[in-house]
């Protein structure tokens, strides 16, 4: 509901996040809702949705800066003794720290991290290996609605875009080959097309078919484009 651009005032006056702290637990040792879990992409969610309702999330927030790996990057993993970043948990921290610096401010160590964090991901095109160049897997180029907590190109466009548009910077350069790979899927009638929802239950459909024009691409894609060409444009101005 929040990424669907819903009224937080709806739930604010429902109390849900009040209802949320006192009835929720996650299954993690029982964790209340708002103190988040160990998961990166959950506890990313969990700070935007907080943000969102007007719940104080600093100390979750602050979660993010003492988990950076090395690399500058997160892996969900971590807790099992990864310690090279995961594209995929890299990007949801991202996304939840840039929702929290948005309402916020954030602070000093918040907003380095989520600099050092978008620096992991800018340094790999968004979508190669650093030691060989080559692209991390397939699952880069496909495009599928709802992003979830998978990664794709389109999905990590999407948050640049938003991240610049707040920091009032333009588009980064070392994106443009990733910018080629969204802009190349892009079939003949302007659309992109349904790769296919992520696997796992859900209340109700969202999106196309697969193999289908996708609404919902179709806005990621035509957003991310129109924001990078606007800005080659003022660059050749």
């Amino acid at each position: 509901m929040r990424e669907w651009g819903l009224d937080a005032g709806v739930l604010r006056k429902r109390r849900t996040a009040e209802l949320l702290a006192a009835n929720w637990r996650w299954e993690y040792v029982g964790r209340p809702y708002w103190g988040g879990e160990v998961d990166c992409c959950i506890n990313a969610w969990t700070v935007a949705n907080g943000v969102w309702l007007d719940m104080r999330v600093d100390e979750l927030a602050d979660w993010f800066v003492q988990h950076q790996l090395p690399d500058g990057g997160w892996n969900c993993e971590w807790i099992e003794g990864s310690t090279r970043s995961s594209f995929h948990s890299t990007l949801n921290s991202l996304k939840g720290l840039l929702a929290y610096e948005i309402a916020t401010e954030g602070t000093n160590e918040t907003c380095a991290a989520r600099r050092s964090g978008e620096e992991f991901l800018l340094q790999r095109g968004l979508f190669r290996r650093l030691s060989t160049g080559e692209p991390v897997g397939p699952w880069v180029g496909r495009f599928a609605y709802p992003f979830r907590w998978r990664y794709n190109v389109l999905n990590a466009a999407e948050y640049f875009r938003e991240a610049s548009l707040f920091d009032g910077i333009d588009p980064d350069p070392r994106m443009a080959d990733a910018i080629e790979m969204i802009r190349a899927a892009r079939a003949s009638d302007g659309t992109w097309l349904q790769a296919g929802r992520q696997p796992g239950r859900v209340w109700f459909e969202v999106d196309a078919e697969v193999g289908e024009p996708s609404k919902w691409l179709t806005l990621s894609g035509m957003r991310v484009l129109d924001w990078w060409d606007q800005s080659s444009l003022r660059d050749t101005a």
